[in-house]
C-alpha cells in the first residue's frame, strides 16, 4: 500500500537533532513518505555552539517546491523560513499542491534565545501563513509574538493568546507551554475555535530535549496525513514527542536531540486531556 505524502519546508540542522532531518525522522516513524524543501541550512560552532545560517537561494527554493508539488503531497509542514519572501512562498505552495492539511510551525528563534531572528517574519506568517493553516504550533515565546500579548505567564494568558491567533486565520491553536506553568507536569493548550482543551503528561527531564518542537510539528502532521481528526493528531502527537523527550540522550557538552522512534521502540505516553 502506498504511503501517504508529507513536505517540510524548512531549515537543515546539521547536528540532526531538529528542522528537516527531525521532520524526516519523524514522518518515517509514523509510516508516512517525507519530502523537503530546503530553506537553509544551520550550522554551529564547535567551541560554543552558536549558530550561524546559510540560506538557500530563492531560485533553487523555487525549483524544489515546483518538483514537490509536482509529486501531490497529501499534507505540508512549515519550520524555519529564513525571509518574509519564503514565508509567502510557502504559503502559495500549499495552496497550489492540493494537499489537504497544512501545519505551520512558526519558527522564531534558536533554542535558549528569545529574540526573534527576524521581525518582519512575524507579520509576514500572520499574513500568508496563519490564514491557510491547519494547526499552528507556537510555543510559548512565538504565541505571544504572533497575538502581540508579549511574554504569556498564565493559562489565561495562553488562552488569549490562542484566541487572537485563531482570529487570524489558524484552524486550530496548540500553544506549547512545557514547563512554564507547572513543575511537575508539561502543559499544551488546544484550542479548535470553540473549546480550549490541556493536553497534560508527566514532565521528563529538560536536558536533552533539541528537536522537541519540530517533532512535535512533525507528528501532527504525519497523523493529518494519515487520516486523523485535528484534535487526535496534536494528541497523539504529544504522546509522541513526550516519549522522545523522555528518552533523549546525550550527544556532546552542548546538546542532546530526543529520540524519535522512542515511542515505537521504547514506550508510549498517556496524555490527559481536560476541557478547561
Amino acid at each position: 500500500m502506498a504511503l501517504n505524502k508529507v513536505l517540510t519546508i524548512a531549515g537543515s540542522d546539521t547536528s540532526a537533532g531538529a528542522g528537516m532531518q527531525a521532520d524526516l525522522k519523524t514522518f518515517q516513524e509514523l509510516n508516512t513518505y517525507g519530502m523537503v524543501v530546503l530553506c537553509g541550512i544551520v550550522t554551529m560552532d564547535k567551541e560554543t555552539w552558536s549558530h550561524h545560517v546559510t540560506p538557500i537561494p530563492f531560485e533553487t527554493i523555487e525549483r524544489q517546491i515546483e518538483t514537490a508539488v509536482s509529486i501531490g503531497p497529501d499534507a505540508i509542514k512549515t519550520g524555519m523560513l529564513g525571509t518574509e519572501e519564503i514565508i509567502k512562498r510557502a504559503g502559495e505552495a500549499f495552496e497550489e499542491s492540493g494537499a489537504k492539511y497544512f501545519v505551520v510551525d512558526p519558527v522564531m528563534v534558536c533554542k535558549g534565545e528569545d529574540e526573534v531572528l527576524n521581525p518582519g517574519n512575524t507579520e509576514a506568517m500572520i499574513n500568508h501563513l496563519l490564514p491557510k493553516a491547519t494547526v499552528v504550533t507556537p510555543n510559548l515565546f512565538e504565541a505571544g509574538q504572533l497575538s502581540n500579548l508579549g511574554t504569556l505567564k498564565s493559562l489565561d494568558d495562553m488562552k488569549e493568546a490562542a484566541k487572537v491567533i485563531h482570529e487570524q486565520g489558524a484552524k486550530h491553536v496548540v500553544i506549547k507551554g512545557g514547563k512554564a506553568l507547572d513543575q511537575d507536569k508539561s502543559y499544551d493548550l488546544y484550542y479548535d475555535g470553540e473549546t480550549f482543551y490541556q493536553l497534560t503528561t508527566d514532565m521528563f527531564q529538560q536536558s536533552y530535549n533539541h528537536g522537541a518542537g519540530c517533532t512535535f510539528a512533525a507528528a501532527t502532521t504525519a497523523n493529518l496525513a494519515n487520516g486523523e481528526s485535528p484534535k487526535d493528531a496534536v494528541i497523539n502527537a504529544k504522546a509522541f514527542v513526550a516519549s522522545a523527550i523522555k528518552n533523549g540522550w546525550k550527544m556532546n557538552d552542548f546538546v542532546g536531540p530526543v529520540d524519535h522512534g522512542a515511542s515505537n521502540r521504547v514506550e508510549k505516553i498517556e496524555v490527559e486531556v481536560t476541557e478547561i
